[in-house]
This record gives C-alpha cells, sequence and structure tokens, in this order.
C-alpha cells in the first residue's frame, strides 16, 4: 500500500498515465482510488483478462504475486539441467563430472543418455560416462564421491540382444564383436571391477523401464541432499 501511495504522489508531478500487473484486487482497487484522487488515468493489464479467463472457465483465480517468476525459474532450471546434460553425455568433458549431481556409468546400451535427459527434465544435472575396456577412465571420475556415482549393470543376454538391434538398424551384421557374448561379457565383468573401486550404487537395469530406474537414481540425488544437511 505504501508503494502504491508513493507511486501515485510521484505520477502526480508528471503527465502521464499508471499501467499495472497487479494481481490482488485489494491493491488495484487502492491504486484506482488514489490515482482518481489526482485526476490520473489507470491502465489495468491482468485484472480484464483474469476475469475473462475466470468467466469462460468457472475457475477461480489464486490472485498470487510472483506465480509466473516461480514458474520461469523452474523452466530455466530445467532449461539448464537439459544443456548440461548434452554437455556433458557421453563422457564428452570430464570437468562436468565434478559438477554433475549425480555421474552415471555403465557399458554401452545401458541407457546412460535417456536417463540423463529424462532426470535433467526433474531439474537434476546429470553427466554420464561409458565403460569401455580399451578407453582410459578420466581421473576426474575418481574424484567425484562414491554416493554421487550410480553405475548401471544389465543381463549380458538382455544386452547381446539390445545390441543386435541396434546393429540392424545401422546397417551393420549383428554377429559383429560389439554384439559378441564373450565380448558383452567382458565389459560387463570390467564395468563391475570398475564400479567395485569406485564403491558406488549399482542398479540392474535389465528388465525396468526408464522412468523406474530414474526414480532409482532421484532416491539417491534425495539421500545426497539429506546428507548435506
Amino acid at each position: 500500500m505504501e508503494q502504491i501511495i508513493e507511486t501515485v504522489r510521484e505520477a502526480s508531478k508528471h503527465t502521464c498515465i499508471i499501467c499495472h500487473t497487479l494481481v490482488s484486487p485489494d491493491l488495484r482497487d487502492a491504486l484506482l482510488e488514489q490515482a482518481q484522487q489526482y485526476n490520473i488515468q489507470t491502465v489495468d493489464i491482468m485484472g480484464p483478462m483474469i476475469h475473462a479467463v475466470q468467466n469462460i472457465t468457472d475457475m477461480v483465480p489464486r490472485l498470487k504475486p510472483g506465480l509466473v517468476h516461480k514458474l520461469d525459474q523452474e523452466y530455466f532450471k530445467r532449461v539448464e539441467a537439459v544443456e548440461f546434460a548434452v554437455k556433458y553425455d557421453d563422457g564428452k568433458n570430464p570437468l562436468g563430472l565434478l559438477k554433475a549431481d549425480i555421474v552415471i556409468i555403465g557399458v554401452s546400451r545401458t541407457s546412460k543418455t535417456p536417463l540423463s535427459m529424462y532426470l535433467a527434465h526433474k531439474k537434476v544435472k546429470v553427466a554420464n560416462v561409458p565403460l569401455v575396456p580399451e578407453a582410459p577412465l578420466p581421473q576426474e571420475l575418481f574424484q567425484v564421491p562414491s554416493h554421487r556415482i550410480v553405475g548401471l549393470i544389465i543381463d549380458k543376454f538382455k544386452l547381446n540382444e539390445i545390441r543386435c538391434e541396434r546393429l540392424k538398424t545401422m546397417g551393420l551384421a549383428p554377429d559383429a564383436s560389439y554384439a559378441n557374448l564373450t565380448r558383452i561379457n567382458d565389459e560387463l565383468d570390467y564395468a563391475r571391477s570398475i564400479m567395485r573401486q569406485l564403491e558406488c550404487p549399482i542398479i540392474d537395469v535389465s528388465n525396468k523401464a526408464i522412468e523406474e530406474t530414474a526414480n532409482r537414481i532421484l532416491e539417491v540425488v534425495q539421500k545426497n541432499k539429506l546428507a548435506k544437511r
């Protein structure tokens, strides 16, 4: 109310109109009353629109200032997390491992990227690193606290099936070493050894949907937040 009185008094010193987006009926009425005393024209930008929407929907407006800004902040947090997931996907930039809320590790085709994007829409910053026996791991991975790393494993026969389908979609022979059971077994053994070394939580994704695995990871995130308090 004090701001309204001060604003109207200042406006009275100039030739002007007052345009406002006040959502509180009490404040809108107070502004109109104050402005009329000084013969100042006002333009209510939000009021007519709120009433129009209320009339056609039979819904009662919340009339709570700041709701739009609150939604904007949530939106930008989500966008930031999505951009983070893209930037630090598939081990592209090891520096992101130290900035991530969660680091996902696992062999190829364990849904690391889809999980990263799904979690990003939950405003979680995720980086992921593929575990390949021939590829050296970034040293930054070993600097990440174990409770912020999640390892993904999968049944070897299920992975064989997934990789064979992947090869077919790429127009390649399904008997390539990428889908070879012996090769898959070696990769999984290597992945488990790294996860044991990192002492991180492990999730078997063999028969789990993305949402189910993501919820398990979110539980880890929540525990991490509680641990910080």
